[in-house]
């Protein structure tokens, strides 16, 4: 196992979050491997100290005082797909993934190798073994839809476990994994991708209109790659050092989930998508430009020093010289002035760490 960082080196989470905020750890350990990983995991549980398993980063609010505990990085790798490209090329391929892969690194291999079903996904900052927790998603798309199974080391259990996709409690930005954080470590997840050139059909009117095609054709995997990569960043939501609109955690709030009687208390414009639960999603980002905050909001206030994206609203953003509670001072305000104006009070995605909204 690697030797733990400690006293005066302490590293900053601020330097591993795409917020770049975020105080200092009491420990850190960076796992390369699947046994370092579980052994640095299980090290601190048996002794009792935090831990917080830290992957890309992209979904962490950290609290300026940073963590007194132990950081595990999960610096793990490998893209094992179980068949090669000739003999996969009438059917699908099933690809594990280890959890310390990047996201995108994978979307790009699989947009080169045609393997069908991510490519949507394109430009998602973090970790492979990140999507499972959230049910990453964007443009029709989400992992749900092709993951096969994730093992985890469960940290009550004290060993490995496997879930299938119908046991992962799959939902909108929800798996049981996010239902119960403590308690499971991503190790590795499995992918079944049909195989081909041409991606998934597209579910999501932009993307299409992007593309030249209708809602449920198909286009070349690889234009599809393209098309989300200049869509997000577009929105300040594909990672640019030299842009502060993508500082940030990308989309702050999720789209609310709502009872039809809260959906018709809503303005007659109000987006609303019947869900097959019964209830009706709407949109967090036209909630919060319609109660007042528009794109660069909070740029004349606090210094400037966090803000409302520019390019998009619903990511807020460190502007260079933020601190955490600058960003949660913005978060509430935003929360608070959307309830006030319509009744709906949205919930945030990223976690919190050592802080409160």
């Amino acid at each position: 196992m690697p030797e733990p960082s400690s006293g005066s080196s302490r590293r900053l989470l601020s330097d591993h979050t795409t917020l770049r905020l975020g105080g200092p750890a009491r420990q850190w350990v960076r796992a390369t491997t699947e046994a370092e990983l579980i052994e640095a995991v299980s090290s601190a549980d048996a002794s009792g100290t935090p831990v917080l398993v830290l992957g890309g980063g992209s979904n962490l609010v950290v609290a300026d005082e940073g963590f007194d505990g132990v950081v595990v990085e999960v610096a793990t790798s490998g893209v094992t797909p179980d068949t090669d490209d000739s003999a996969a090329a009438c059917g699908g391929v099933m690809v594990r993934v280890a959890a310390g892969e990047g996201w995108d690194d994978l979307v790009a291999t699989a947009a080169d190798r045609g393997w069908v079903g991510v490519e949507a996904l394109s430009g998602i900052p973090g970790s492979v073994g990140a999507t499972p927790i959230q049910n990453v998603g964007a443009y029709g798309q989400d992992v749900s839809q092709t993951i096969a199974s994730v093992r985890v080391w469960d940290r009550t259990l004290r060993g490995p476990r496997t879930f299938a996709a119908a046991d992962c409690g799959f939902g909108y930005r929800h798996s049981r994994f996010k239902a119960d954080p403590a308690r499971h470590v991503v190790l590795t997840v499995d992918f079944q991708l049909r195989t081909g050139t041409m991606g998934a059909p597209i579910d999501y009117a932009e993307l299409a209109r992007t593309l030249g095609v209708e809602t449920s054709q198909r286009a070349p995997i690889t234009e599809v790659r393209t098309a989300v990569l200049g869509l997000r960043a577009s929105k300040g939501m594909v990672l640019d050092a030299g842009d502060h609109d993508t500082w940030s955690a990308g989309s702050f709030f999720t789209n609310p989930h709502l009872t039809p009687e809260q959906a018709a208390a809503l303005p007659t414009d109000a987006p609303r998508w019947p869900q097959v639960d019964g209830t009706v999603k709407s949109s967090a980002a036209w909630l919060i430009e319609r109660a007042g905050f528009s794109k660069g909001y909070g740029l004349d206030l606090r210094g400037g020093r966090a803000s409302l994206s520019t390019k998009h609203t619903l990511a807020l953003t460190n502007r260079g010289e933020a601190s955490t509670e600058d960003l949660l001072a913005l978060a509430r305000e935003v929360r608070d002035g959307v309830e006030q104006a319509f009744g709906v009070r949205l919930v945030n995605e990223p976690v919190l760490v050592g802080c409160e909204l």
